[in-house]
């Protein structure tokens, strides 16, 4: 554990639903100072990760947490400020982007945002499918379609309903801000002053974690059942 940085997956990494995984306390206190939680996670915003951690018993501070939801929403509010905005997410995702400046609206958005939305419904679909069609930019806050859940259960996840919208809108090409795209990697490097080949990804999640890594040449661990184990061959990526 002597990498300059660290780079650590939550959902199947240090939680599974509201437990605790086995090494979760024993990673953190390892890498005290040196890392940064970084999330697909793409229903909440960092405070109040911070305090679902926090009642876990992970003293984790709101500025050590990255996550794709929130980060979409400040990539977007920068490159288009101003901008109307279909937003599909949580109530609290609405209130960070109206923070951040965006307008939300339905009818002829300028872009389409998809995060994890546990109101989805055919409504949704359509509307955003809609605004797609009229001319809307997409843009996917996570690729992931689920994670598992305590006992192992898929628990959907925001990929899944960006599918069903691209499946009902037709042909149309979609930015993803999370893992395993750069973004979310790059920005938790430069809040540790690291360079990302001086620093280890820890996830349990190949296709996104172990991808997201091999990319920018930076260290993968694997865990396996919240336990941190070697790098299993990763599916070949640009």
């Amino acid at each position: 554990m002597n990498a300059k940085g660290y780079l650590i997956d939550l959902d199947g990494t240090l939680i599974s639903g509201n437990q605790l995984l086995p090494d979760a306390l024993w990673l953190l206190e390892q890498v005290k100072g040196r890392y940064m939680l970084v999330s697909n996670n793409a229903e909440h915003t960092p405070q109040q990760l911070s305090r679902r951690l926090k009642r876990l018993g992970l003293k984790v501070d709101a500025d050590n947490i990255v996550l794709a939801g929130t980060t979409a929403i400040d990539r977007l509010a920068i490159d288009f400020p101003g901008a109307t905005l279909l937003l599909i997410g949580s109530p609290a995702l609405q209130r960070y982007a109206r923070n951040k400046g965006l307008v939300l609206e339905s009818h002829r958005p300028d872009l389409v945002l998809v995060t994890r939305d546990r109101q989805f419904s055919y409504a949704k679909i359509a509307l955003a499918a809609n605004a797609i069609r009229q001319g809307a930019a997409l843009y996917v806050a996570a690729p992931d379609v689920s994670h598992p859940g305590p006992n192992g259960e898929p628990v959907p996840e925001t990929g899944a309903l960006a599918a069903a919208i691209i499946s009902c809108a037709g042909h149309c090409q979609a930015t993803v801000i999370g893992k395993p795209e750069p973004v979310l990697f790059q920005m938790a490097c430069a809040k540790l002053n690291v360079l990302p080949e001086q620093a280890v990804m820890i996830g349990d999640n190949l296709q996104t974690d172990g991808l997201g890594a091999k990319r920018l040449n930076m260290a993968f661990r694997h865990v396996v059942n919240g336990q941190i184990r070697e790098p299993a061959a990763l599916t070949q990526g640009k």
